[in-house]
């Protein structure tokens, strides 16, 4: 399968179940592949991921609930909580201060490229799930949930919280994709 092929495959998927065709074993070597090959500048290696299945998963959706306070309708968290398990995806803001400091002439480029890098890595974790055959969204509940998810998971205070991306079994796949005129978005100059 080309790199096209899996971009055009990797879709919104809301519809999920806890139903994988894969192991849990598989889906953490393919995050952990990822993690290693996703360049960063510098090669600062910043970005850090924690990969939640079954109860831990359950949790996270029940507590951004309740973080929420119900401000976000209980069905929506439910369909996400529905799915097998949540990628959180933080980068290490020690790592990046840490370069700030040695590199002062790019200090203040360091957080723009660890985003970056994140960016890089979030589409590609995305993309090897459904070539797994497993569906995925990208949700943005930081930064208020971003306590919470530090204290019930133990995860170290440097790091700063950008997105999770609940997955799971593909009970329904998302719709056609609109056709859109892509010379509004790519200019080419000779």
């Amino acid at each position: 399968m080309s790199v096209i092929d899996s971009l055009e495959k990797r879709r919104s998927i809301y519809a999920l179940n806890k139903d994988i065709p894969v192991s849990k074993d598989e889906v953490v070597e393919k995050i952990q592949a990822v993690t290693t090959l996703v360049p960063d500048a510098f090669n600062m290696k910043s970005a850090r991921v924690v990969v939640l299945f079954d109860e831990a998963h359950d949790r996270l959706w029940d507590g951004i609930y309740d973080v929420f306070e119900g401000k976000v309708p209980r069905a929506k968290i439910d369909s996400f909580k529905a799915g097998k398990g949540t990628v959180l995806f933080f980068y290490d803001e020690d790592v990046v201060k840490g370069l700030q400091e040695k590199f002062a002439t790019y200090a203040s480029n360091f957080p723009v490229w660890a985003n970056q890098a994140n960016g890089m890595l979030q589409i590609n974790v995305w993309t090897v799930l459904r070539e797994l055959g497993i569906g995925a969204s990208l949700q943005h509940y930081n930064p208020v949930i971003d306590e919470f998810v530090k204290k019930e998971f133990d995860v170290p205070s440097s790091y700063k919280l950008l997105a999770e991306m609940p997955f799971g079994g593909i009970v329904e796949d998302a719709k056609e994709k609109e056709v859109e005129d892509i010379s509004l978005r790519v200019r080419v100059v000779e």
